[in-house]
């Protein structure tokens, strides 16, 4: 009896000296060889550090309906717009419905409440639709899942038409 006691103390004492060694060692990792203290900090991150930092989903939006921007450029935004929603609804892919209810869920009427256009952009109709530059609502048709086509009816407002622009697989 006395010689497992014996073991298990010497055992336990093994095992205490092994942790405040290895504490010991990543205490000192930010010492130099010779003691003084480093400039550099050990290049062990803790988890947090590994998380990126919050993006503000709007900031693809913001640049949609600039003045010197294109309407290309703009329907090029908006499928942004729609893959960063995606990105963040893998389950789901796109948004759906028709204009009002797509633009809505991209207003934050989604199950994490994300916003990705702000309520008072000026690409926003009183109708919280999504328009083009020249004041149309644009088209979506869903070709998938994960594909969207976006049209607009151009300068002449009227889709369908040779100057609509199209934007899609």
């Amino acid at each position: 009896m006395k010689r497992v006691l014996a073991f298990t103390a010497v055992l336990a004492a093994l095992i205490l000296g092994w942790f405040l060694w290895r504490s010991r060692e990543s205490d000192s990792s930010h010492l130099r060889a010779d003691g003084a203290p480093s400039a550099f900090k050990s290049k062990i991150e803790s988890p947090k550090s590994k998380i990126p930092p919050p993006v503000d989903a709007t900031e693809v939006a913001k640049d949609l309906h600039a003045p010197g921007g294109t309407a290309k450029a703009d329907l090029q935004i908006v499928a942004d717009l729609l893959a960063t929603y995606r990105s963040n609804f893998l389950r789901e892919g796109n948004p759906v419905g028709n204009n009002a209810e797509i633009t809505a869920a991209l207003r934050g009427e989604n199950r994490l409440r994300l916003v990705f256009i702000p309520d008072r952009h000026p690409a926003l109709n009183a109708a919280g639709e999504l328009c083009d530059r020249w004041g149309t609502p644009y088209f979506f048709h869903a070709a998938s899942g994960t594909e969207m086509e976006i049209r607009s009816a151009g300068p002449d407002r009227k889709p369908h038409t040779a100057d609509d622009l199209v934007l899609g697989p």
